[in-house]
């Protein structure tokens, strides 16, 4: 079985079907920030140190494998789908991931929408960027909507994988608009904290697993994408994630872009609070 090919004027690996024999990854990055990503958005990043300044949640031995990463799931009517065929693993009308030089595109198409997204690390910013580029290319207006999904690590990942009666008790965020804040321990003990943002007002918000996920549901059918519409969660211990929902319309032959980043900010002792005092 063919998987995909070398397209050596791109100097890309261009991957057509999603169920390669292993996750086939991408490594992106720069000289502080890095990011590992698998042909299907699976994958995680970190700051310097892999392990205590992990960013997102991965769990090695899951199964199935590759599970969890950086996510879109896309709700038109009744079909919900998500371009790099996981975590929701709907049939495709085309698949194909490109892994270029410090950057990875991944396009789905599903009843006429084309979900493009650009995942690059740049040079000298902490942050990935993610660009996700909707086109609708049937002759009716599509009404879609949009969710983001990634998951948090607890920062050291060994701990987050271990003590479940501290990590249950930790978790903290913060949501300021578009912006959804990863502060776990900020107050406590660290100068550090992530964020997940995009650059487009949003209909919703999601911080708490459970609640977006549903009790009984996983990565391919989370209880909020069932139901269309975010419940604006707000996580305090347990396992804190960020999913953005925005409402989509497109005409037809239309596109709109959407910049997500998933970044990392470290402030110095003396500047982490507004009152010096």
């Amino acid at each position: 079985m063919k998987f995909g090919f070398f397209d050596d004027s791109q100097k890309e690996y261009v991957i057509t079907n999603p169920q390669t024999p292993w996750p086939w990854i991408n490594y992106l990055g720069n000289e502080d920030f890095f990011s590992l990503i698998s042909n299907t958005a699976g994958g995680y990043t970190f700051y310097k140190d892999a392990k205590f300044r992990r960013l997102t949640r991965y769990r090695y031995n899951n199964v199935p494998m590759d599970s969890g990463g950086r996510y879109f799931y896309i709700k038109d009517e009744d079909t919900v789908w998500s371009p790099g065929w996981k975590p929701c693993k709907t049939p495709l009308d085309k698949y194909e991931c490109r892994h270029g030089m410090n950057y990875t595109t991944i396009e789905g198409v599903k009843n006429g929408v084309s979900a493009k997204v650009l995942f690059f690390v740049p040079l000298k910013t902490w942050a990935e960027v993610q660009k996700l580029t909707l086109t609708n290319n049937t002759s009716e207006v599509k009404k879609l909507k949009l969710f983001s999904f990634t998951e948090w690590c607890l920062w050291n990942a060994a701990a987050d994988m271990e003590n479940f009666q501290r990590n249950f008790s930790t978790g903290e965020v913060e949501i300021d608009g578009s912006v959804l804040y990863h502060k776990t321990e900020y107050k406590e003990r660290r100068d550090h904290y992530a964020y997940y943002s995009v650059n487009s007002p949003v209909q919703g918000y999601d911080t708490d697993r459970e609640s977006f996920f549903g009790l009984y549901n996983g990565f391919e059918e989370p209880q909020v994408v069932a139901e269309g519409k975010a419940r604006n969660t707000e996580a305090h211990g347990w396992s804190p994630i960020a999913s953005h929902y925005i409402e989509v319309e497109l005409q037809p032959g239309e596109s709109k872009d959407f910049v997500f980043l998933l970044g990392y900010v470290e402030n110095a002792q003396e500047d982490k609070w507004e009152s010096k005092g």
